[in-house]
């Protein structure tokens, strides 16, 4: 199945790049664009999922964008890779528990590249290293099209999760692959396109 590929290179804010995804699940109802993967950074910004609570919010002079997919509160910033869906499992398997697995195995594979052994957790979504949380899953359903993605932590500003409890979590507990490995890794971006096709074409 044909699927749009954009990697962008400049800094997409967070509300242009839901604008986005919004109007190409539209789109695909309408049977007038491709699915859409697309891999891009934000600038600084946190983000509430619909699962959020006001009181993870520890420094209450941040601004949080509230967004209409699941989870709690997050962070992205400079360093961290985004990977953004727009799929549509009317043509594929109508089954979210097998996309979000995908989701997690291309995680996972893709950090093994790095010497990084990465596991996913069926109580807590998300990818991590021993008890630190590396990416973060947020998934939106609007008759089986999927949209939103994940999270990955390359080499962004951890203290920076100091302002929120992100994914009502400790923010203690989170990690990179920096953190991990003390590598600055370059240019992987078409690395982590190639391991998502190859998964998601077997959805």
């Amino acid at each position: 199945m044909s699927i749009e590929i954009k990697i962008s290179k400049r800094r997409i804010s967070y509300e242009k790049a839901i604008k986005f995804l919004e109007k190409r699940v539209v789109e695909i109802k309408n049977n007038k664009k491709k699915e859409l993967l697309w891999i891009l950074e934000h600038p600084l910004t946190y983000s509430a999922g619909i699962r959020y609570s006001d009181k993870e919010i520890l420094d209450k002079k941040i601004k949080v964008i509230k967004t209409n997919r699941g989870g709690k509160l997050t962070l992205h910033n400079p360093g961290q890779k985004i990977v953004y869906f727009v799929l549509n499992l009317n043509r594929r398997k109508k089954d979210v528990r097998r996309l979000l697995n995908i989701i997690e195995k291309s995680i996972i594979e893709f950090l093994k590249i790095y010497k990084i052994d990465a596991k996913a957790d069926k109580k807590n979504i998300g990818i991590w290293v021993n008890k630190n949380k590396i990416a973060a899953i947020g998934l939106r359903i609007s008759r089986w099209i999927v949209y939103h993605g994940c999270s990955i932590n390359i080499a962004n500003n951890l203290n920076q999760y100091s302002k929120i409890i992100p994914c009502g979590l400790d923010n203690n507990k989170v990690t990179s692959i920096f953190n991990e490995k003390k590598i600055k890794i370059k240019n992987y971006e078409n690395k982590l396109l190639k391991i998502f096709l190859k998964n998601i074409n077997e959805l």
